[in-house]
């Protein structure tokens, strides 16, 4: 894995081993930058459940401002210091080894763009949204993109919530379904 574009293009990130971590392959964080790359500098990125980073760090390089990247699994957080060291972003990035519940539910920070990627067949995707809507944690313009294989399942448990955050758009990379929502 690798950063695709901005500053840092072609670094090789540290990825974690294992079938605990799904990374985002290239292809798809390829095809997710080219559609937000017009919003992406000077933004502030959250990448919940950030494995290895790359979301967060791809941010980054292209010209956010900050990004914070969240994930309770301490081997998950070894690898991501180890990227930030690596792409000498210390001060532009703040990692946490936190529950994404726990975080969301505390943090003051409004988020530009809020990526999150949990592990799939779980419920993690519809209670983040619902916290980051009760909380108002997106900004005005801001974007939640869902990484998820069960399209279908999540955008009911979304319709569900009965929130002012829609989906406005869904992209299908082989497995993986990129839903793309906003404040109404």
């Amino acid at each position: 894995m690798r950063i695709i574009g901005g500053l840092a293009r072609g670094t090789k990130l540290y990825t974690l081993d294992g079938l605990n971590t799904r990374p985002t392959l290239d292809r798809v964080r390829e095809s997710l930058f080219n559609i937000i790359q017009n919003n992406i500098r000077d933004s502030i990125v959250l990448d919940l459940f950030a494995g290895s980073g790359a979301i967060g760090l791809e941010s980054i390089s292209r010209g956010a401002k900050k990004a914070i990247l969240c994930d309770k699994n301490k081997q998950a957080i070894g690898i991501i210091n180890k990227n930030v060291k690596k792409l000498r972003v210390e001060g532009k990035v703040q990692i946490l080894c936190i529950d994404y519940e726990k975080f969301l539910k505390n943090t003051q920070e409004k988020f530009d763009f809020i990526y999150i990627d949990p592990p799939y067949n779980t419920n993690f995707i519809s209670n983040s949204i619902k916290i980051i809507n009760d909380r108002s944690l997106l900004s005005e313009d801001g974007i939640i993109i869902a990484e998820t294989d069960e399209e279908e399942r999540i955008k009911d448990e979304i319709d569900k919530l009965k929130i002012s955050i829609n989906i406005y758009d869904t992209r299908k990379y082989g497995r993986a379904r990129l839903i793309f929502m906003r404040k109404e």
